[in-house]
């Protein structure tokens, strides 16, 4: 049994009752459900989320501005639930806090799997929290996850912080673990499909734009310029890295 709270918001009532059905038969018991913008910031203000299955298209709105209104009830992983197939409404979604997308018509199953793997991906994390073998501890008997630096901006695992300049900005759950995976792996070059596997925890189910995108935004983050980036770097061909400039905890 899964005791983490579900929230689905889509306005098409056939397709609500099939996700729900078939969440509950996978353990799923906390899940509440939405067919409007409005019906949608009242339930996840009684009762939360740790995920939100969010249509695109609703009645009183557009579910990609309610993406940015969910993120005031705390960080719950959005995954995108939308006809509109194209690489500008996928990049839209991401653009807009989103962490993952799925189109319509898809099998119920898959959104399972997902969620699944995504709640697996942050129990090892919490649970493993593993330590860089070549970086040094605060104390020779301390267990507390590293701080990473790197010029501008500085990571903290154990308080789930971004810094930059010395100042908290705010970071979604997905940016988070992508940045954190690369601070823990500096130099270390990751292709897209390690990456998805890696971060979201699904071999095979996401593509080339949930990557790309992530990667954009965290270097709108963490960049002076991010056409011109100087920590997180692509490397033609292979994927992404981290350099390892001025890496420390």
């Amino acid at each position: 049994m899964y005791q983490h709270r579900i929230v689905i918001v889509d306005d098409e009532l056939s397709i609500v009752k099939m996700i729900q059905l078939v969440l509950q038969k996978e353990g799923f018991q906390q899940i509440h459900t939405a067919s409007s913008c409005a019906e949608a910031l009242g339930t996840l203000a009684r009762h939360g989320a740790d995920i939100v299955l969010l249509d695109i298209m609703l009645p009183d709105g557009s579910g990609l501005e309610l993406c940015s209104k969910i993120r005031a009830f705390g960080n719950p992983h959005i995954l995108f639930m939308t006809a509109k197939a194209s690489d500008l409404d996928i990049l839209t979604g991401f653009a807009m806090g989103g962490d993952d997308y799925i189109t319509k018509p898809f099998n119920p199953l898959e959104i399972a799997a997902r969620i699944k793997a995504r709640l697996r991906r942050l129990d090892e994390m919490n649970a493993l929290s593993p330590l860089p073998r070549d970086l040094p501890l605060h104390t020779p008997h301390s267990t507390a996850p590293p701080v990473y630096r790197y010029g501008r901006f500085q990571l903290s695992e154990a308080a789930g912080e971004l810094l930059i300049d010395g100042t908290s900005v705010p970071c979604p759950a997905q940016e988070f673990q992508l940045l954190l995976h690369f601070c823990k792996h500096p130099g270390i070059v990751f292709s897209k499909a390690q990456l998805y596997e890696t971060v979201w925890g699904m071999d095979g189910l996401g593509d080339d734009n949930t990557v790309m995108v992530h990667i954009r935004r965290l270097r709108e983050r963490i960049e002076l310029d991010p056409s011109i980036p100087t920590h997180l770097l692509t490397v033609r061909g292979l994927g992404y890295k981290l350099t390892k400039e001025q890496a420390s905890i």
